[in-house]
């Protein structure tokens, strides 16, 4: 038998997964890299530790699915974006700890170049606003704080990446030959990618200043990327696919048509309409990006909608307010009541992503009286994980015209049902999980398996996906209308609190 390893390297983890042709996971590895949070609103983590970290958990993943190298076809790479990552292409050094997507102390530049509040002013060309979220203001920081770093940049000594471009790079040699490349869904998250030639622009990079010989060819999701190098366990093995984690997740979910979409529930949310060969401008606070492209084919685009706290809100209660002592408890201990008890939570732990986009916003908690319990504030939790979806999906439904019938879903979050069934009942709608559910990974493998025929099509793959569970809604109408007026009342309190 011969198998697709997938490397899925995440904000708060690394995992290697085996897959065999069934798309079912044979074996994995899997470690956590640390967080710094150096100043409030500042999130970093170490390009080092997370290569380390990368070839270890291959390590682990081979030896528990008894397998080498020769019985691996193709490599495929998933990875958190927007994240920036600046080094020393003659050492192989980062400059700087990596600048992770959640950070916002870009906020000051992010507000000079929207030039009196436009910002959309780039929007038309790369589909994005104009946010700390994206890599571009924090290569420009990198390059304006780092002692030295824009003039080694102007000389050609540093270059930037992505997640995936470093552990790319790396793999295929490091400094000996390394490949520094990168894919167009990586590349449409920089702020710095024309969506429309899937190349970089030179209007862009001046207006960020930031130095063209530092950026990564831009290729196809689905393409060869180069073969890892002598050094590693899959010496000689194709890296065959690479996609950002959220058009992975779609791509797993066999979301390969227009119309067909996902939501993935990790650190934040984040649902993914698939528009096909179309590139839909969004008028309600969604994004426009690139689902995937195959070598040789146009781009199939997407309508994304990003929300930045879910999971990470729970990771809140327990590490910041002990609430729980892992992750899995918040569920029974929000069992244990019937309701919120009237507390609601908006977590702008670093603004409001979509649709609302406003940085200015800061986490809340409402409602509070004595009655309210550390139980009462789990179960507000969860609904705020699935009220912040409700508001992305209502977006995507107006941009597209067409409401979405049942919401399929996958991450780690998923393995909590009373999230589940809270979901449905605040949509209205049935929600889906897949056999599979983490498809960040598999996702990765199925691009990488594509481009070296290990799967024959989209239609072999579509026959692979499994639902697992499903949930229907428990709710009346009038219960979601007034849950849903509730919630969004809160929102617009959290607004202006950074002035």
């Amino acid at each position: 038998m011969s198998y697709v390893v997938a490397i899925d390297q995440g904000t708060t983890s690394t995992r290697a997964m085996v897959f065999d042709v069934a798309g079912r996971p044979v074996a994995q590895g899997q470690l956590e890299h640390r967080q710094f949070f150096p100043r409030p609103g500042w999130v970093e983590h170490d390009a080092t530790e997370i290569w380390r970290n990368t070839r270890e958990v291959i390590g682990v993943a081979l030896a528990h699915a008894d397998i080498t190298r020769h019985d691996v076809d193709a490599i495929g790479i998933t990875n958190q974006r927007e994240t920036a990552v600046v080094w020393d292409k003659r050492t192989g050094k980062p400059i700087h700890h990596a600048i992770v997507w959640q950070d916002t102390r870009t906020q000051d530049a992010v507000d000079a170049l929207a030039e009196g509040g436009d910002y959309d002013r780039f929007k038309k060309v790369t589909g994005l606003p104009l946010a700390t979220y994206f890599s571009a203001t924090k290569i420009a920081w990198l390059l304006d704080h780092v002692e030295g770093a824009r003039a080694a940049a102007e000389a050609g000594d540093l270059v930037f990446g992505t997640v995936d471009t470093w552990l790319l790079w790396n793999l295929t040699g490091g400094p000996d030959g390394g490949v520094h490349a990168t894919d167009v869904t990586n590349a449409s998250r920089t702020l710095l990618m024309d969506l429309r030639t899937l190349e970089w622009s030179d209007e862009l990079l001046a207006a960020f200043r930031v130095p063209r010989a530092m950026m990564p060819e831009i290729r196809p999701s689905l393409s060869t990327f180069g073969r890892a190098e002598a050094s590693s366990l899959l010496h000689d093995v194709p890296i065959a696919g690479i996609l950002g984690d959220q058009q992975a997740a779609t791509f797993g979910q066999a979301a390969f048509e227009r119309g067909e979409s996902k939501n993935t529930y990790g650190t934040g949310n984040f649902l993914i309409v698939n528009t096909g060969g179309e590139l839909v401008h969004s008028e309600h606070g969604l994004i426009s990006t690139v689902a995937y492209q195959v070598e040789g084919e146009p781009p199939a685009y997407a309508l994304e909608g990003s929300v930045a706290v879910t999971g990470s809100l729970v990771q809140w209660l327990r590490d910041s307010l002990g609430l729980i002592s892992s992750a899995a408890q918040v569920e029974s201990l929000a069992l244990s009541v019937e309701d919120n008890g009237g507390v609601v939570i908006v977590p702008a732990f670093s603004g409001l992503f979509a649709p609302y986009w406003r940085p200015d916003a800061r986490g809340a908690i409402l409602g509070l009286t004595r009655f309210a319990t550390k139980a009462h504030i789990a179960r507000a939790a969860l609904e705020s994980v699935a009220l912040q979806s409700r508001d992305v999906i209502d977006a995507a439904a107006a941009d597209t015209g067409v409401p979405i019938a049942e919401l399929k879903v996958d991450g780690g979050m998923t393995a909590n049902n009373l999230l589940l069934q809270t979901q449905a009942d605040v949509l209205g709608i049935p929600v889906v999980r897949p056999e599979v559910a983490e498809t960040t990974a598999l996702g990765a493998a199925y691009a990488a398996g594509l481009t070296v025929g290990f799967w024959s099509g989209f239609d072999q793959l579509r026959d692979l996906w499994q639902a697992d569970a499903r949930w229907e809604p428990s709710s009346t109408e009038p219960e979601r209308a007034a849950q849903l007026a509730r919630w969004r009342d809160a929102v617009t309190r959290t607004f202006d609190w950074v002035r």
